[in-house]
């Protein structure tokens, strides 16, 4: 039996920043902080994932929500902010794009995730560093992004990165990829009823 602190407590929807088919049998969702290290080392795993079993014929669709931890990322808040200011003004792709430089620049320097290098990886991604700088002076993208932390608070994520498969919290090792396909595969023969 799932216990209710291990399942997804908001339904995935259109809101959400998707990659993958919406009729995938399985949905990952991950909970994740920008700046947090072990998110950054999840990232390309996620990746790899995505590739392999959509090679295997078995793709899935995986959603990303903010979860900023501010007390130990001072930095976390105004990148999840970025990303979304780049979703609000460029659509899905720029934020991909987005949300892939935040991550690929995470480890350059302390700075890398200050509100000036966030305005260039928005120009990157195709939108205008100057309406994100704009964004994040005014916490024009706060909300999006503390409903996205709420949803995780009320789904019992109390740390980075969090996986959630067809709703039921991934509680295994996501650094061993042979394990984490494993139990995406054992979902979608779930989904799919074999």
């Amino acid at each position: 039996m799932i216990t209710p602190a291990r399942r997804l407590r908001s339904d995935v929807t259109d809101r959400d920043h998707s990659r993958g088919p919406v009729y995938a049998a399985v949905t990952l969702v991950e909970y994740g902080d920008y700046q947090c290290p072990h998110c950054r080392r999840a990232h390309p795993i996620v990746e790899a994932l995505q590739q392999r079993l959509a090679a295997a014929g078995s793709p899935f669709r995986f959603v990303y929500r903010n979860f900023p931890l501010t007390e130990i990322h001072s930095r976390a808040l105004h990148a999840a902010e970025a990303a979304e200011s780049v979703a609000a003004h460029g659509g899905e792709l720029a934020f991909w794009a987005m949300h892939d430089a935040i991550f690929e620049h995470q480890l350059d320097s302390t700075l890398a995730l200050s509100d000036q290098h966030l305005a260039e990886y928005a120009a990157a991604a195709g939108v205008d560093g100057a309406l994100v700088a704009r964004d994040l002076e005014n916490g024009v993208h706060e909300p999006r992004v503390r409903d996205d932390f709420l949803g995780g608070v009320r789904s019992g994520v109390n740390g980075t990165p969090t996986f959630f498969i067809n709703g039921v919290r991934f509680d295994g090792d996501w650094t061993d990829a042979d394990a984490f396909a494993l139990a995406l595969e054992d979902a979608a023969a779930v989904a799919s009823g074999r």
